[in-house]
């Protein structure tokens, strides 16, 4: 398959331009991507965007990064309901740098090669140009017509909130993105989310305008859950690319949850799986959901690919900790915000800190927490061997809890037969 067909069958192919195909196959194409810089970290919304150069850079194209300095003082007021809050320069140019680290993972950017991936930002040609000197020479080859027939302006200027100039300048900002990587690096073809459409499609019209150049586009559908909600949101906030933010433990189990149905999509469009071993394994899943290999699959592949194999090992491990002998030491190298995570839904019990700081008896602890409703009854399963803390049997009645036993200077996890509680220490 070349690039479309495979982007096509995958599901990542919405709105083309005529002769966008035959000019991926007729040449090595230089195509680039905007990357918004409003933190300084991509998140799950972002890996569209990034596998999309990926693909392009493996079916042998040339791909750009571009991270929009000079737009992210703007602000796309695409489809959005108000305007952005304005970011300042020392912001900008931390998330700026904070983005252009991470999608140097993803991309081969090996000078060597014809088709090495390059990152640019558009501040570097736009603090040259003066406001004067745009209206001038770039604002006169599009018309307000044109720009207002864009439904992101009519839907903005419509609502209740309108729209700022300095919003409404941002589809001619980006237009001006293309022509520029059009005359200095021979880009010929702008990809991006179905919502940028109307700004990809200036681009093009201004190289036709400005250059008496043809320029190309295609767009990617936006993704949504099979329920329509949003794609990339939990009860947590945000999935970030980050591991400092989203944990990989978190990252993993983000994937791990999907439904059948957003598996199903989400294989093709977040893995590079080929299309006969994704059939394969959608039929196998089919006969038997409950394996949720699926899930299992889609997590070890996008966790691997934007963590590694060694974070993916050990989420794997981490999301065992509460099903598997012998964890105690990987639940002591457990972050807090991982902690947090592998313990969701386990009951949770308070005790004052204070407490523990002169030392409780595992009896009295057990009892006064209400895991056990008496010291009679904590006493026979201690004694019995059915309690654990932190994953370590207890050995007797006269263990005693104080605060060198918390997780965390927090937590800690005690196991009454098969069934756990997390004592949070306030």
């Amino acid at each position: 398959m070349n690039l479309i067909e495979e982007l096509r069958w995958r599901g990542m192919l919405q709105d083309m331009m005529p002769g966008t195909e035959e000019q991926l196959q007729k040449e090595m194409t230089t195509a680039y991507i905007g990357f918004d810089p409003t933190a300084e970290s991509l998140h799950i919304g972002s890996l569209v965007p990034i596998l999309l150069l990926v693909h392009l850079q493996k079916a042998g194209h040339k791909p750009l990064a571009l991270v929009g300095g000079a737009t992210g003082m703007v602000g796309d007021p695409s489809f959005k309901a108000e305007e952005r809050k304005m970011l300042d320069d020392e912001t900008l140019r931390k998330n700026v740098d904070g983005i252009r680290k991470q999608l140097e993972r993803f991309l081969d950017f090996d000078p060597a090669k014809p088709n090495a991936a390059e990152m640019v930002n558009n501040y570097d040609w736009f603090q040259h140009i003066s406001f004067l000197d745009f209206i001038r020479d770039t604002g006169k080859h599009i018309t307000v017509n044109y720009m207002m027939a864009k439904d992101s302006v009519k839907k903005r200027i419509e609502g209740d909130n309108g729209m700022s100039f300095t919003e409404f300048t941002y589809q001619l900002i980006q237009g001006y993105d293309f022509f520029h990587l059009y005359t200095a690096k021979n880009c010929k073809l702008q990809m991006g989310g179905s919502d940028q459409w109307g700004n990809i499609v200036t681009g093009t019209e201004l190289i036709r305008r400005k250059a008496q150049g043809q320029a190309f586009a295609f767009t990617c559908p936006l993704i949504k859950k099979a329920d329509g909600t949003k794609f990339g949101k939990t009860e947590q906030g945000t999935v970030w690319l980050d591991p400092k933010r989203t944990s990989p433990y978190a990252f993993y189990q983000f994937w791990l949850r999907t439904t059948d149905d957003d598996a199903e999509s989400y294989i093709k469009i977040f893995t590079f799986m080929e299309k006969e071993e994704v059939d394969t394994l959608i039929a196998e899943h089919r006969q038997d959901p409950g394996k949720t290999l699926l899930q299992k699959r889609l997590a070890q592949e996008v966790t691997t690919f934007i963590h590694g194999e060694d974070a993916y090992k050990f989420a794997v491990e981490a999301s065992s900790i509460l099903y598997n002998k012998n964890t105690a030491d990987l639940l002591l190298s457990l972050s807090e915000e991982d902690l947090v995570e592998v313990m969701a839904g386990v009951p949770q019990h308070e005790v004052a800190k204070a407490e523990l700081e002169a030392g409780k008896d595992i009896v009295s602890f057990l009892a006064e927490t209400g895991i056990f409703p008496s010291k009679g009854e904590a006493r026979k399963t201690v004694q019995g061997g059915g309690v654990s803390v932190n994953k370590v049997k207890v050995p007797g009645v006269e263990m005693v809890i104080n605060t060198s036993s918390l997780l965390r200077d927090k937590y800690i996890l005690l196991q009454k037969g098969k069934n756990y509680f997390l004592v949070k220490a306030v």
